[in-house]
């Protein structure tokens, strides 16, 4: 498979020969493996976790986003990404980062998230006319 992280202003990973996937979403673990039908998920904050045949498991902290497979291509976008050499290390970083936030964090990130649909709608609007 193809898996592809990629960040609002660019893009994290972009990997090939990818063997199975493990991503966090809304309803749990999901493992994505390259036969698996196509499907859509909400992604949580959490650790990915991935296997490639040259580097063996890896893994990469994901912030809140989407996650979509289409044939052999996996694509998962999220608003902040961050790898790391170990695990325990990473996932103190991840408590640290994404799942501590302040009330006027999650507030501002509220307002952002309906500013960014607003403009979606519209621009989708202006395409349609």
């Amino acid at each position: 498979m193809r898996l592809k992280i990629l960040l609002p202003f660019g893009v994290f990973a972009d990997l090939e020969a990818v063997e199975r996937i493990v991503v966090t979403t809304t309803a749990g673990s999901l493992g994505i493996l390259p036969n698996r039908l196509d499907c859509a998920a909400a992604i949580v904050p959490g650790i990915v976790e991935y296997q490639t045949a040259a580097d063996g498991v890896r893994y990469a902290a994901l912030d809140e986003g989407v996650m979509i497979k289409t044939g052999r291509e996996v694509v998962i976008s999220v608003r902040r990404a961050f790898a790391g050499d170990g695990l325990d290390r990473l996932q103190a970083q991840l408590e640290r980062e994404f799942l501590t936030q302040t009330g006027a964090e999650q507030e501002a990130r509220a307002v952002l998230a309906k500013l960014e649909s607003g403009f979606l709608h519209r621009f989708v609007d202006v395409r349609h006319e």
